[in-house]
């Protein structure tokens, strides 16, 4: 056990030194260059910043978990699909690709990982009576989770220090899940966690605001798309009686934003692919909030419904998501409400 913390803190050190030193190598290139994100109608910063700090964390994450980490179990995998994922992402942060692209290579890092090393969900625990899936359902499901959280940490991705903050919660989380209860089968995926919260806390250094630098495409595929392998392995670990359930709380507010977002979309008959500034942290500005008290305030809801699916997972699935459907209801109608007075307010002006 002593072992195995030495190994984590060493993980996590390494990750960490190696991004935070590399951020302000990159910022300087970015600049020379002219590397730089333009502002548009649904940024919130006004400058020119760089988008490349998923440089960093890649440099970090990949170094530290090849060092110090265990490859078995589907980790090698893993990696693979990380390496595919942040080249296409370190294109799009250079020359804008065509979503068709992105998605295409989406699919062939989570095919590695579903086919090659048997990543997949293969049951819903009594969710609606329904246990063990078939194969074919298995692998459709469990491609929709992994493109959906990866896509999902990529749309949360709007303000300063906001998705590096709330992956940095889920991440730890999942990785003293898996510290704790592992064991031979899932046990080395604390390092990959830890590794990966290395990366993260190294940029987020430099991300809060005012951000010198985002995390970008790079960035942001990287992790989601490591959080979807960690929720898929925590699920599958069945420690906790109510995993599925469990993960979707410690994943609550990208999911919930993505969901919410989309949904606002398709039923305005608009495409659920078209941006606009409708996202959960667009809302609380419109609010009032600043910058920081937004990402402050994100991250507390995320922790507190953390605290309620871990305090209360003996309830069982059914029961803690329509807690958290209830909760994401009444949360959606306290963002709408305020949009319907405040245009109301704009209206009367």
């Amino acid at each position: 056990m002593e072992q195995k913390i030495i190994h984590l803190v060493l993980s996590f050190t390494w990750a960490f030194l190696i991004a935070i030193f590399a951020v302000p190598s990159i910022i300087r290139v970015a600049h020379l260059k002219n590397i730089l994100d333009q502002p548009n109608f649904r940024t919130i910063h006004a400058e020119l910043t760089p988008r490349l700090g998923g440089l960093a964390m890649f440099a970090g994450f990949m170094s530290a978990l090849t060092i110090f980490a265990d490859l078995d179990n589907g980790v090698q995998q893993l990696l693979a699909g990380c390496v595919i994922l942040f080249f296409i992402g370190l294109k799009d942060d250079l020359i804008a690709i065509s979503a068709m692209k992105k998605f295409a290579v989406q699919l062939l890092a989570t095919g590695i990982v579903m086919f090659i090393a048997d990543i997949r969900i293969t049951s819903f625990q009594g969710i609606f009576g329904v246990g063990e899936l078939q194969i074919g359902v298995s692998y459709m499901f469990t491609f929709l989770v992994i493109i959906g959280i990866t896509n999902s940490i990529n749309l949360i991705d709007g303000l300063d220090g906001l998705a590096g903050t709330l992956v940095l919660i889920a991440t730890v989380t999942f990785g003293v899940y898996f510290y704790l209860f592992g064991g031979l089968d899932y046990g080395n995926y604390a390092a990959v966690a830890f590794c990966l919260v290395g990366g993260v806390v190294g940029f987020l250094r430099y991300n809060f605001h005012k951000a010198t630098i985002f995390m970008g495409d790079t960035g942001s595929l990287l992790c989601g798309f490591i959080i979807s392998v960690l929720a898929i392995q925590f699920i599958e670990m069945r420690h906790v009686p109510a995993s599925p359930s469990v993960a979707l709380g410690i994943l609550f507010i990208p999911v919930f934003d993505t969901l919410r977002v989309f949904s606002i979309r398709i039923f305005s008959g608009k495409s659920p692919f078209i941006p606009d500034k409708n996202h959960v942290h667009h809302r609380l500005l419109a609010l009032g909030f600043n910058q920081i008290g937004t990402v402050l305030l994100l991250a507390l809801i995320n922790l507190l419904v953390i605290l309620f699916v871990v305090s209360f997972e003996d309830w069982g699935n059914l029961y803690l998501l329509l807690s958290l459907l209830i909760f994401s209801l009444v949360f959606s109608i306290f963002l709408g409400v305020y949009k319907s007075r405040n245009a109301q307010r704009v209206s009367k002006a």
